[in-house]
């Protein structure tokens, strides 16, 4: 063979291995598009191969609704959730800790809104989410417990709860009684329910984390009179022992067991037993939680709807608001190799269609804090009773999402209180020094 005509073929070979090449590149592209920028192809809004996100979720919380959802989101996306649970309690939290600290946290999670979560430290080790659409729907309420130097950095994982007083409106419907706007309203109630010879307020001191609930659900009123309250009380500026408005809620404990509007053997009762007083209507009033609402549906389905719940009653008809406990938040870690697929996910599940996933698998014990998500059909009448609070502003965090500080002989100390064991003052006294002492082990500047 001549030499023109090997060139011709060398050339001529090399065109097409070329041109394969440049095929094989552009192959697919409109439908599997390559992936870049070490992000996964994607078909549209849809993953080509599936994409593992791992969620670190304490073992305490349900996961139903959160599963219902992540399926959704794996139909719709082709991310697939992995759960990876933690322990509870202090041991989850330095699990959390040890994880971001080491840079092994999970793509996303699940933890405490308020306090404990900037103690985190997100804006070292979550991503900014201040920008991203679907937060234009979360309402300020919550954003306010995961912002950092005015950005944000976690999404509600679902409902709120508030705390206030569960009551039994057909025991209310049979006495004429109104739901109470003030603290005098609420005694005279009271007065009229003993009349009756019916327990006007349930004690359940047995279990005595169930004594906080008066002194925790009067923070909306206090902060309204001491709007600087939760952050002087951090910084060593505010006491309860010497701040009238905060000293109130120990006064109004006391009140009611030197009426005697309790049952005779508060100290003994436990909170099972209390909502079943309640449920049958032995007992007319119960300040608690709205978490216990789950429970009064599950062990009382026929009595579930004569259960209502209001706002713990200020002096003035002019403070009615409610304390709210905020549902945990989800964060994106800075560490995550799935960034975009993460965003996705919170997207999905922050939205009105993955809250209605949600309630269809658990009923809220609270509004969401979605600005369009809507309350599923058969929603417990207490919740609704919640809305007009929600609706009109009224609304404020329970000091443990604005403050850092809560002393773990609380629960203790309200017994003392409610039982009449030690005045207000004294009891106020008594948890100012639990607080100073926890303050100290956090190393809290000022103290």
């Amino acid at each position: 063979m001549s030499k023109s005509k090997k060139k011709l073929l060398t050339i001529v070979s090399s065109f097409i291995v070329l041109s394969s090449v440049l095929a094989g590149c552009g192959s697919g592209s409109s439908n599997s598009p390559a992936a870049s920028n070490g992000q996964a192809a994607m078909d549209g809004e849809r993953y080509v191969e599936p994409v593992t996100l791992k969620l670190l979720i304490d073992n305490q919380t349900s996961l139903d609704g959160i599963k219902a959802v992540a399926e959704e989101i794996e139909n719709k996306y082709n991310i697939k959730t992995e759960y990876d649970l933690r322990p509870g309690g202090s041991e989850g939290d330095n699990l959390v800790k040890t994880k971001l600290a080491t840079g092994e946290m999970d793509d996303l999670n699940f933890y405490n809104a308020g306090s404990l979560f900037k103690a985190l430290k997100p804006e070292k080790y979550f991503i900014d989410l201040t920008n991203e659409p679907f937060m234009a729907n979360v309402l300020d309420t919550f954003k306010g417990t995961v912002t950092v130097d005015g950005k944000i950095y976690g999404a509600p994982s679902g409902s709120s709860q508030a705390g206030g007083w569960l009551y039994n409106k057909k025991v209310y419907a049979e006495l004429g009684l109104s739901v109470p706007k003030t603290w005098a309203e609420l005694m005279a109630n009271n007065e009229k329910i003993k009349t009756s010879g019916k327990t006007a307020v349930i004690g359940s001191y047995k279990d005595s984390w169930t004594a906080q609930l008066i002194l925790l659900a009067d923070y909306y009123n206090l902060q309204k009179k001491v709007p600087a309250f939760a952050d002087d009380f951090t910084n060593n500026k505010a006491k309860f022992a010497t701040t009238p408005e905060a000293l109130r809620a120990f006064e109004k404990m006391q009140e009611i067991k030197t009426k005697g509007y309790m049952n005779e053997d508060y100290l003994a009762t436990t909170y099972d037993t209390a909502l079943k007083m309640l449920a049958e209507g032995t007992g007319v009033h119960y300040p608690m939680l709205t978490f216990a609402l789950a429970t009064l549906n599950a062990n009382f389905p026929e009595q579930i709807d004569d259960i209502g719940m209001f706002a713990q009653p200020s002096d003035s008809p002019d403070t009615n608001g409610l304390t709210v406990w905020m549902p945990g938040a989800i964060s994106i870690s800075k560490d995550s190799k799935n960034l975009e697929a993460a965003k996705k996910w919170l997207s999905f599940f922050a939205s009105s269609e993955g809250i209605a996933l949600m309630s269809s698998k658990r009923k809220p014990e609270g509004p969401y804090l979605v600005k369009d998500a809507q309350l599923p059909e058969g929603t417990y009448g207490a919740v609704l009773d919640m809305m007009p609070y929600f609706d009109s502003g009224n609304t404020a965090p329970a000091l443990e999402f604005l403050s850092p500080l809560k002393g773990p002989n609380l629960p203790q100390i309200m017994v003392e209180n409610g039982a009449g064991m030690k005045t207000p003052e004294q009891s106020a006294n008594a948890y100012d020094k639990d607080v100073e002492k926890q303050a100290k082990q956090l190393g809290i500047e000022g103290w």
